[in-house]
């Protein structure tokens, strides 16, 4: 129905349109093209918590949204004064219901993407709206949980928006942010992105974690990504990056703090093999949810710093292995892990000891069952290393749709 729109909508403006299988692409009079295209999914998620702190062994089921929440974009490109012009909105609802019995209060749209872009004949381009964050954005996107459930957090069986993939459990949320990025060519050996971010207040949290809540500058991210040339089909790609903050408690208090993290990875792909191993290290940069026990970004941190203001530290990282079983069907298996430890011994925590580990194993099969419709099949195993949390065991089947 929403492609008979655009299309009627197109004869009505008196342009051209096209539908294809992964989108709807639109040539305007005046040179413009717009495109709309998106994905639908649908997963029943089983979860077995084990018998422990949270109490008794418990089960549970949901339809839901995998880590990647439904997703409607719209696009529309043009080109004046030498420019490569455009703009992306993308809405991303969940289709479960938060757990609520009736109506959609919990189907939140999730407006993740607003942004234009300002590209140079060189291929580098300016972003400027909200869009993901530089840091740890490539170990999300070449994490094979991506396109599937992955962990769930230890309290989230029923929640609403979507699951956590490897959040928390490898790396932290590069999350969706405002944001000026400057890109160099895509098309280059070697490309990097620098941008000025919407600074994050760090709420007050447990274990004496104070807040900051006065951000002076903007939040600094950077990212580098180099593929070298490699013979016959193999592929490689390496990155580094890093992102920088500057917070103060309140204006009335001359107390400031920074965070900073660093992060970096490597995917190779040789023959029928692909293997991923990325990994971060930061201090300030990660906060513990207490409900879910992951971790998020750096705007989701509750216990990032200590009650002296000096930032506690935390590292994560995983390894990954997927192999392609034929034309469309692979098979994978991940392991990754997220630390928080102690500020150090300059602080009111005493020592830098790991306080807690997160990990989780993750068993996968992937098969396209037709160029636009995936079918997913994934088994994972929450190890949670924190007082009060029980381990569990997620089963998750479904389809992902693409067009």
């Amino acid at each position: 129905m929403k492609r008979l729109t655009l299309l009627l909508l197109g004869l009505a403006l008196g342009v051209s349109a096209t539908a294809g299988a992964q989108g709807l692409t639109m040539q305007m009079s005046n040179g413009w093209a717009f495109t709309f295209g998106g994905n639908v999914n649908a997963f029943w998620v089983f979860t077995s918590r084990d018998s422990g702190p949270q109490g008794p062994k418990l089960s549970n089921s949901s339809i839901r949204t995998g880590l990647l929440p439904a997703f409607a974009t719209f696009d529309a490109k043009g080109k004046e004064g030498g420019l490569n012009l455009g703009i992306h909105i993308g809405f991303a609802p969940q289709i479960q219901n938060g757990g609520n019995a009736h109506d959609q209060f919990g189907a939140n749209i999730d407006m993740r993407q607003v942004y234009l872009t300002i590209g140079f004949k060189d291929g580098s381009q300016i972003l400027a709206g909200r869009e993901l964050g530089l840091f740890d954005r490539q170990n999300i996107l070449n994490d094979m949980t991506l396109f599937g459930v992955g962990a769930v957090g230890a309290l989230n069986a029923q929640g609403g928006g979507t699951t956590l993939g490897r959040i928390g459990y490898g790396y932290l949320y590069p999350n969706f942010n405002a944001q000026v990025t400057y890109s160099s060519a895509a098309k280059n050996q070697v490309q990097f992105s620098v941008g000025l971010f919407q600074p994050s207040v760090i709420p007050a949290g447990g274990a004496g974690s104070p807040a900051f809540s006065v951000t002076s500058i903007p939040r600094v991210e950077v990212e580098v990504v180099g593929r070298p040339k490699m013979s016959g089909n193999s592929k490689l790609m390496i990155w580094v990056g890093g992102e920088w903050q500057t917070l103060k408690r309140s204006a009335a208090i001359d107390s400031s703090a920074s965070a900073v993290g660093v992060t970096g990875g490597v995917k190779l792909d040789v023959s029928e093999f692909s293997v991923v191993a990325s990994y971060y290290f930061g201090s300030g940069i990660g906060g513990v949810s207490a409900a879910a026990g992951n971790t998020g970004g750096l705007g989701f941190a509750t216990t990032a710093f200590a009650g002296d203001g000096t930032g506690r530290k935390f590292d994560g990282g995983i390894g990954q292995v997927s192999y392609k079983a034929g034309a469309k069907t692979s098979v994978g298996a991940s392991w990754g892990f997220t630390r928080q430890k102690a500020a150090g011994t300059s602080s009111s925590d005493g020592s830098d000891a790991v306080l807690a580990q997160w990990s989780s194993y993750t068993g996968g099969i992937y098969h396209q069952w037709t160029k636009s419709l995936k079918l997913v099949a994934e088994y994972t195993r929450e190890v949670n290393g924190r007082a009060g949390q029980s381990n569990q065991n997620i089963g998750a089947v479904g389809f992902m749709l693409f067009f």
